[in-house]
């Protein structure tokens, strides 16, 4: 073979390489953050707010240890939580100035969310710079304020599902529904290898996947013809206990229970997603006599705004609920007896409710919020319940409750737990192992490489294992720090 025939062969095999790089959310479930690099462009995919001890959680989230932020071209945003979300603010002010691609609901939703976050950014920081002047130590600025997550929704750039959209030089774009939270999206990159007679490869990040037959949301899309998949882990080895379709007649028969003592429900729940969807299942009880009406409360100005939001993105709908808002022409999360509060002054006087109500305020976990204020207030009480209906992570004041505590600190005193506590399971945004599974299976292509994220090591290595021994393709557990080249 000549010099010249050998050259040419070599520049018709030569292959675009993509590098990925774990930013965050590998070996635990929180600050998604995924560096893709393709076509001499940066990707991040997500760009969420780690969670953990206090000033490690501020070394990671301030300085962005693995990348420089100036450096990104774009950002692509799976949905609106926190720990997907969170530090797109301070990316911005770190010198990132590029499109941040979202759904239109995620959008929306990071309106308030982000607002909400930096909020907590300022009081966290003016409470510690208060414990650093007693012990003569300089203050130290909070990791981002209202202005700066006001400036970062100016570079948001609104995509609806399934609609590609060209974002750099051969790449292309697409949103599926992932059926998590309202406006979650699974992202799909396809890229066009030039240097390759225009061949084609599509790499699918998961984001968040949600159970499928949710009470509001669609079920996850099935992607096809994938070659490259970035999945979430989060319940990897792990059930849930119920099934999501059980959660109605699971709620009617604790509400039952619970209004025959005839004290307060306290529901710990999230502002978003959470609280809508026991809006709905509420609303569905009632109307339907399976549950005799009482006053009902959101105590959570997040949770007000994210309700509106909701009713603006049908799209999101499954179809019950589609049809129940606009061939019934009823609003899915408004009903008689309801009061959304704003206020403190209003939150305030919900202790002197007396008799059967139910009070739905954040944080789920109970370690923020209103409702560390009605827990306060009533859980003292015999008559009241506590009533989860969603995860509490350990260490969590829910967690110590839900585990059965006898007593529970609460700002700083101590309370006897005498009010029942009751748990339903089914309410979950997160696809357990088996529908971990069934999504892998069900999303199409070769999927010749895989890389799981979002899970504690136990459980991201329980569904590695699992999928090792169903599939062919390589399938590994993501490092933090690594980058892999494919």
């Amino acid at each position: 073979m000549t010099a010249s025939s050998f050259a040419g062969t070599e520049s018709r095999v030569r292959l675009l390489v993509m590098k990925l790089k774990f930013c965050g959310a590998a070996g635990t479930t929180t600050g998604s953050q995924h560096l893709l690099e393709v076509n001499g462009k940066k990707i991040l995919l997500d760009c969420g707010l780690y969670q953990g001890r206090r000033q490690d959680a501020y070394e990671v989230n301030c300085c962005f240890p693995h990348f420089d932020p100036a450096e990104v071209d774009m950002v692509v945003l799976s949905h609106a939580h926190i720990d997907h979300s969170g530090n797109l603010p301070n990316l911005v002010r770190k010198g990132f100035n590029g499109n941040i691609f979202a759904t239109f609901a995620t959008r929306d939703l990071c309106a308030i969310m982000l607002a909400d976050s930096a909020h907590i950014q300022e009081q966290d920081v003016e409470w510690l710079n208060k414990q650093r002047a007693k012990d003569r130590l300089p203050p130290v600025e909070a990791l981002y304020r209202k202005e700066d997550a006001e400036r970062c929704l100016r570079q948001f750039v609104t995509v609806g599902y399934e609609r590609p959209m060209l974002i750099a030089d051969g790449v292309t774009l697409t949103f599926f529904d992932a059926g998590h939270i309202l406006g979650a999206g699974q992202v799909l990159l396809e890229v066009i290898d030039k240097e390759d007679s225009g061949k084609r490869k599509r790499f699918l990040f998961s984001g968040d996947i949600g159970r499928g037959e949710n009470e509001i949301l669609n079920n996850p899309v099935a992607v096809p013809d994938v070659d490259f998949l970035l999945m979430e882990s989060t319940y990897g080895g792990r059930e849930h206990e119920l099934p999501p379709t059980g959660a109605d007649e699971a709620v009617a028969e604790v509400l039952e229970r619970a209004l025959k003592r005839g004290g307060k429900v306290m529901i710990p729940a999230f502002a978003v997603e959470r609280t809508q969807q026991m809006l709905y299942v509420l609303n569905r009880l009632f109307h339907s006599g399976r549950l005799q009406r009482v006053p009902v409360f959101v105590d959570s100005p997040l949770a007000v705004g994210a309700t509106e939001i909701f009713r603006l993105h049908p799209e999101c709908f499954n179809q019950e609920v589609y049809e129940f808002l606009f061939e019934d022409g009823v609003d899915p999360f408004i009903f008689e007896g309801l009061q959304l509060v704003r206020a403190v002054a209003q939150s305030k006087k919900l202790n002197d409710v007396h008799g059967p109500c139910i009070i739905i305020a954040a944080s789920g976990m109970c370690e923020a919020g209103r409702i560390r204020h009605h827990l306060k207030n009533g859980i003292g009480d015999p008559r009241n319940t506590v009533f989860f209906v969603g995860y509490c992570a350990e260490h969590t004041l829910g967690r110590f409750i839900r585990d059965g505590r006898k007593e529970v600190n609460i700002f700083g005193d101590r309370h006897e737990v005498r009010a029942a506590v009751e748990v339903v399971d089914s309410f979950s945004g997160h696809a357990d192992h088996s529908e971990l599974l069934d999504y892998f299976h069900a999303t199409g292509g070769a999927k010749s490489k895989v890389w799981l994220v979002h899970g504690e090591p136990d459980h991201s290595l329980a569904l590695c294992d699992a999928l090792r021994k169903e599939h062919e393709g390589a399938v590994d557990v993501a490092v933090l720090g690594e980058t892999v080249e494919f």
